[in-house]
This record gives C-alpha cells, sequence and structure tokens, in this order.
C-alpha cells in the first residue's frame, strides 16, 4: 500500500526511534523531497546526522529547520550542539545566550555556555560563569562537572577534582554499591583499601601515579585493574596487591575511585607527580622484539589514529590511517600500527599495512603494546589510552590533539606537565588534520636527516 507523506514521515520518525539509521534517513530525505517546509523533519534528520558522524551535513539540516521556525528553541540548541561539535563556538555561545534572555534558568544553556567558553580556551570567563551558575544552581551535576573541566583545564586541580566528585550524580557512570564504605579522608593507618577502575583505560594510566599518597597514610593497597590493563600494572608503585576486577578475596575497610586520589596527594605535597612506573614483562619484551627485527637499521615509529570507537568524543580527537601514509614516504623510516580495533578493516581495505606493518592487532593487553613501544624510536598517536602508556614509558612521544582536547593538554602549548617528556602537534582548525600533519611530516624529517 502507498503511504501518505504523513505515513512517510511517521515511518521514518519510527526507524529513527528504533535505531535503524539507514532507513531513517531514506524515509526523511524522501518525505522533505515532497515537504521541504517542515523544519521538526529537518532537525530530526540533523540530530541522525550528527550520530552518524556527518557534522557538516548535520549543520546545514538544523540550520534549515532555524530558518524556517527561528524561535524554536528545541530547533535552536540542537543548531548550537552541533556548531559546539565542530568549533563554532561564537556562534554557538551567541544563540546559546540569546535561548537565556528568555528562559534564564535553562540549566542546559548555562551548562553549555561555560562548555564554549572553555572550548574557547578562554578558562577564566569559563569558570566565572560556572561559579555563578553553580552558586544560582548548586545541586545540577551537569553545572558541576563543566565547571570542574574548567578549574582542571585552568591548572587548579584542587577545585577541579572536588568538582568532578559530581561525575557520579550525572547519570553517566553507574554508582557503587558495595558493602564496605567509600574512603572520605578517614585514618589509613593499619587498614586495608581497595582501589577502583572508572572509566578509560588512558585514565587509568594516568591516575595510577596518585597511588603512592595511600602507602603513604599507612594503608594496605589493593588496586583493581581492567583485564587488558592488568598485567601493565603488576608491580605498580605504591601497592600492595594488583588483583582483576572479578576479584572476590578478602574484604576491605574502604574503597576509593582512582580519579579521587589526587586530591589527596595534591593537598598534601602538592604539584603533579610523575608518570607510574608501568610493568612490561619479558614475554612481551621478547614478542615485540621479533616483530620489529627485520627493521633495526631503519628509524622506528609507531602509530595510532586512533581510540575507542565507542567513547562518544572519538570522532573528534581521532582521524583516519590514511593521514599517516604521506609521512611513510620519508626515506629509512618504518612505520607500525600499534593500533588495535574496528579500525583496522580500512587499512587493510587499501593495503595500508605494506607501509605501514600490522604490529599490534594481536596483540593481549596492553603490556604487549608497551613491549612494542619500547621497541619504537617514536611513537605518534592520537588522543587516547596509547599516549599515556608512551609517554609513562618515556620513550619519545608526539601526541596530536584536535581543537578542543583533554583537559591534560589544555589548548596551547607544546608540552603538558603531566606527561613532561610528550611533544604536543595541535589542529589548527577544526575537522581538517592537513595542517597539523604537515607539522609532523617536517618534525620527523629532521630527526630523520639527523640520525641518516
Amino acid at each position: 500500500m502507498k503511504l501518505t507523506l504523513e505515513g512517510l514521515r511517521q515511518v521514518a520518525i519510527q526507524a529513527h526511534q528504533d535505531g535503524d539509521q539507514s532507513k531513517a534517513a531514506r524515509g526523511y530525505a524522501r518525505y522533505l523531497a515532497h515537504v521541504p517546509s517542515d523544519a521538526g523533519v529537518w532537525s530530526n534528520l540533523g540530530s541522525l546526522q550528527r550520530q552518524l558522524g556527518l557534522h557538516e551535513r548535520a549543520l546545514q539540516s538544523h540550520r534549515r529547520a532555524v530558518e524556517i521556525a527561528p524561535d524554536d528553541i528545541g530547533f535552536l540548541n540542537n543548531l548550537a550542539n552541533t556548531l559546539s561539535d565542530i568549533g563554532g563556538y561564537d556562534e554557538s555561545l551567541a544563540i546559546r545566550r540569546g535561548i537565556l534572555k528568555s528562559n534564564p534558568a535553562d540549566l542546559n544553556q548555562l551548562a553549555m555556555v561555560g562548555r564554549c567558553l572553555r572550548g574557547h580556551g578562554d578558562y577564566a570567563a569559563a569558570v566565572a560563569h560556572l561559579e555563578k551558575a553553580r552558586k544560582d544552581h548548586p545541586d545540577d551535576a551537569e553545572l558541576e562537572i563543566q565547571l570542574a573541566f574548567a578549574y582542571l583545564a585552568q591548572g587548579d586541580y584542587l577545585s577541579g577534582f572536588a568538582a568532578y566528585k559530581a561525575r557520579w550524580r550525572a547519570g553517566e557512570l553507574k554508582p557503587r554499591n558495595l558493602t564496605y564504605p567509600q574512603w572520605q579522608g578517614e585514618d589509613l593507618k593499619n587498614k586495608s583499601i581497595t582501589v577502583l577502575p572508572e572509566q578509560g583505560f588512558g585514565d587509568a594510566v594516568l591516575f595510577m601515579r596518585f597511588v603512592p599518597v595511600l602507602k603513604k597514610l599507612g594503608a594496605h593497597v589493593r588496586v583493581m585493574a581492567e583485564k587488558p590493563m592488568f598485567r601493565l600494572f603488576e608491580g605498580l608503585p605504591g601497592a600492595d596487591e594488583v588483583v582483576p576486577t572479578d576479584y572476590d578475596g578478602a574484604v576491605t575497610d574502604y574503597w576509593v575511585n582512582m580519579m579521587d586520589l589526587a586530591a589527596p596527594y595534591i593537598s598534601g605535597e602538592g604539584g603533579i607527580p610523575a608518570p607510574t612506573r608501568l610493568n612490561v614483562p619479558k614475554d612481551s619484551q621478547d614478542r615485540a622484539r621479533q616483530i620489529v627485527a627485520p627493521f633495526r637499521d631503519k628509524l622506528r615509529v609507531g602509530v595510532v589514529w586512533t581510540g575507542s570507537t565507542t567513547y562518544k568524543g572519538n570522532a573528534f580527537r581521532s582521524f583516519t590511517h590514511q593521514e599517516f601514509l604521506p609521512l611513510t614516504e620519508q626515506p629509512n623510516v618504518q612505520f607500525f600500527s600499534l593500533y588495535k580495533g574496528p579500525r583496522l578493516k580500512e587499512y587493510y581495505e587499501d593495503s595500508a599495512d605494506a607501509v605501514i606493518i600490522d604490529a599490534a592487532s594481536a596483540d593481549r593487553d596492553f603490556a604487549d603494546c608497551a613491549a612494542l613501544m619500547q621497541e619504537m624510536d617514536l611513537v605518534i598517536t592520537s588522543d587516547t589510552a596509547t599516549a599515556h602508556v608512551a609517554a609513562s614509558l618515556q620513550v619519545p612521544t608526539w601526541v596530536i590533539l584536535h581543537w578542543d582536547p583533554f583537559w591534560v593538554w589544555r589548548h596551547s602549548g607544546s608540552t603538558t606537565e603531566w606527561y613532561p617528556t610528550a611533544k604536543l602537534f595541535r589542529q589548527t582548525a577544526p575537522l581538517h588534520w592537513g595542517g597539523v600533519m604537515e607539522e609532523v611530516n617536517a618534525a620527523l624529517s629532521c630527526i630523520q636527516k639527523a640520525t641518516a
């Protein structure tokens, strides 16, 4: 039976709600070919395109929705979100401030104004705005999280980590449900405490440097590690035990989230400690040496172009393996892929593995990856867990950053106090990697000539 236009509209919307993105996109396009004045469908299509990572197409769709219905707050918010995605912070700020004029208590807009200011690198303005907003709305978790990131980027770590405790109220993390109490600063002498993992693998490497603070407080320290990190964390400084997350051994007096270890250290000793020492087992070292053995006479460069595809911000911090291909034309340099994951499919399909050797797809865990890094003269990576591992190992590490990086890297500078030996390269324009990759290529050429 032939669908009416309203029937076609409803089928597309239902497909979108059911997660059938391809069917929804086709349905929206067919409907808009007949009814181009439907602002709601344009906005729906923009939201779908945003989900698919088609950010420039999403921007176009949201603009059409706003052109048709310029006063609709929902459509304006969707446009502002997409502008923020691609670095259009000035226009996004103008839209959000316009919404706030008529809706001054719109908590989402208040939080996102702070987010835009931080995205611009204006940390002081972000902190000032969000502090006022939090004072007016002290129970809003998103406001406090945005304030935490602004503090952290500014370098006010004590305020930042205190505010970041709101992450457990924001709905993205599952609250702990344990039978023993969370450590709240109680005396740890002759007590036991278990450090629990949370969030990404890179975060785990970043925060393990703070474990010794518990040992100095007199505790027996047990660190729980997820399987890919377990061997890398064996013998972790400050830890009496490193156990897997499914460990069901003796109970402990207290537990603590790994990200909550920074504040006690900084308040007690000040400054940022050096990255933790990682364990690289001998069998991983032997395996890595065998992989690179045919290329001992070349400058060996390990590369990673993407992080976890399940991370919601991965599309912006990552790029394709093809961005590395111009670098492979340099003489006497051999590239190795240190990436393991679904984005290998395209890498194999265009035969990039002929010039960027697949060294890591069979890695058992991060210990194997770390051993490969130690065989490299240089590691070049996007902002993902490998950046934290390589920099912790003090292997020469270049981190390629997008326009709005993680607070550890900040928005300017070629170094960070969190990983003093790493060198930072920054994207010059949102969504475009060509400029920064040219800088990387030029820097690599200097090294290649120096070692030739």
